[in-house]
């Protein structure tokens, strides 16, 4: 799977709002050119309420996250929130033992399923540029996770 790939197929997911971060949208620089990708059928969330359930990241962010080194040409990290159950069912421990297990694991390697290296504690896990080995599976999760964050969903009041 291509960037592109995902990005059309989270994105025809039913009530998904992306967001593509870059100057105009007030992100930080840093992540101009990410992909956040929101549930909000009504497109009525404000921003401090909005939480993605996925995202592709395509770059290092340079003293927080590099573990798995995104700076390679043509690399990128599709980020899925997959809360704790499914999280313990692929990798065998539940996010709170991350830190145990955090060295387990190649953040850098490419079409793997892993913890993601940052957030894994929160139910993220993480693919690194998905291609057979992991597309399909990944495909799942994402419509796990959309599933999840409709499931979540409520309309402002007020």
């Amino acid at each position: 799977m291509r960037e592109e790939d995902v990005v059309a197929f989270v994105g025809a997911l039913p009530g998904v709002e992306l967001l593509t971060a870059g100057p105009e949208t007030g992100a930080p620089e840093v992540a101009w050119g990410d992909h956040f990708f929101y549930y909000d059928p009504e497109r009525v969330l404000p921003a401090d309420r909005r939480m993605p359930f996925a995202t592709i990241v395509v770059k290092d962010y340079p003293g927080f996250d590099t573990a798995s080194d995104l700076d390679r040409d043509g690399v990128f990290r599709v980020n899925v929130a997959v809360g704790r159950q499914v999280f313990e069912d692929l990798f065998g421990y539940p996010p709170a033992a991350q830190a145990e297990h955090h060295g387990d694991h190649d953040y850098a390697a490419l079409d793997r399923m892993l913890p993601h290296p940052l957030y894994a504690t929160q139910g993220w896990i993480s693919v690194l540029n998905p291609a057979p080995t992991t597309a399909g599976q990944l495909r799942d999760l994402l419509t796990g996770a959309h599933a999840r964050a409709a499931a979540r969903y409520r309309r402002p009041t007020g």
